[in-house]
């Protein structure tokens, strides 16, 4: 299988298991419908902005959809960190994010 068939077998299995068709979740990332379908069924990439959408509209991380389709040695420390993210307290959580958020912006401004 292709990569672009991993990331698009991951994005079908998040869609369905959110209770969306095709149709819907192409419509609330403001996409056709056809398009989704290529992309599900591994013939094409999505750009990066559509890749981000269909991210927060299934409420998944860009890794879930990812996962297949990186080396398990770029995955390593994602590993660590999410070990830590999963014991994390919700506040926790939450003030680390707002770390990670304003050091990103940060570094993005130099």
């Amino acid at each position: 299988m292709t990569d672009k068939g991993y990331m698009g077998k991951r994005l079908k299995a998040a869609r369905k298991s959110k209770g969306f068709t095709g149709e819907r979740l192409a419509e609330s990332c403001y996409i056709n419908a056809t398009y989704l379908r290529q992309i599900e069924a591994g013939r094409k990439l999505p750009s990066l902005p559509v890749f981000i959408t269909l991210c927060k509209a299934l409420e998944v991380s860009p890794t879930f959809l990812l996962v297949d389709s990186i080396d398990k040695n770029e995955l390593s420390g994602l590993g660590e960190l999410a070990a830590l993210w999963s014991t994390a307290t919700p506040d926790q959580l939450e003030l680390v994010t707002a770390m990670i958020r304003s050091v990103l912006e940060h570094l993005r401004k130099e």
